[in-house]
């Protein structure tokens, strides 16, 4: 596991975004895993301004969102589909049919799961996984006590990471119950990961994934036993941990 300790969300957005274009520009036809949320959304501002400026081409690129509200058509503002063409999508040159997010408005939402991991598997797997963190160790929707060994799948949300993300809706009980969520046995079988965590928020969360046991009580902890993580984290996100001066800490 690797930290690469950066000064503010800025400084954040940017290293990762860099991180992102590289990897896109040695595999043009890279397979990315794509998160939302706040965090990642200066670093998707980043890749649009290079896109503009540089010509870096997402042509071939194909995109798998790790997760999407059940009950949310792509067109509802608070959609994870909606999200993604408004941050990334509508302003590079990546095809629209290469960029996969799981249809919350699916009558049957379990062959749904059952489809978009079996495009996954298909195409070969995510080349690249962009994950945020949640103050409860969630990765994806991936709430505390879900398997490790979870592929696609329904999951409840819990009544702290609906609060945390009411904040988007006009009320907490706007924010949807359930979603899909790509599972963890999917994440881990990417070939690399970042993550991204900025604020104190995610202070206790941070110290948790680092320094904390592997346990699905904390679902983020499995990162720990992946061959090739990358966590780009700022300040205060970082200051109950202890890294090396360079700001780079071999895990």
């Amino acid at each position: 596991m690797k930290i690469i300790k950066v000064k503010d969300y800025e400084q954040l957005s940017n290293t990762a975004a860099k991180f992102i274009i590289e990897r896109v520009k040695n595999k043009p036809n890279i397979v990315l895993g794509l998160a939302t949320g706040g965090t990642p959304e200066g670093t998707y501002k980043n890749v649009i301004q290079d896109h503009q400026q540089n010509g870096t081409s997402y042509e071939q690129v194909v995109t798998f969102n790790l997760d999407e509200y059940i009950g949310l058509p792509g067109s509802d503002k608070n959609s994870y589909r909606y999200y993604m063409n408004e941050h990334l999508f509508n302003h590079i040159n990546v095809k629209k049919e290469n960029t996969h997010i799981p249809n919350g408005e699916a009558s049957n939402v379990k062959q749904e799961c059952e489809d978009y991991e079996g495009r996954i598997q298909q195409i070969g797997g995510i080349d690249l996984q962009i994950l945020g963190i949640g103050e409860n160790g969630h990765i994806g929707f991936n709430e505390p006590g879900t398997s490790f060994n979870s592929r696609t799948h329904v999951i409840g949300l819990t009544e702290e990471t609906r609060q945390a993300n009411a904040r988007y809706f006009p009320s907490i009980e706007h924010v949807p119950a359930h979603a899909i969520t790509m599972g963890i046995g999917t994440i881990m079988e990417a070939k690399e990961i970042i993550l991204l965590a900025s604020g104190e928020k995610k202070r206790e969360a941070m110290k948790k994934l680092i320094n904390g046991e592997v346990t699905e009580d904390f679902p983020a902890s499995i990162l720990q036993k992946h061959q090739n993580v990358t966590i780009i984290a700022d300040e205060a996100s970082l200051s109950d941990v202890q890294l090396s001066g360079d700001g780079k800490l071999d895990h």
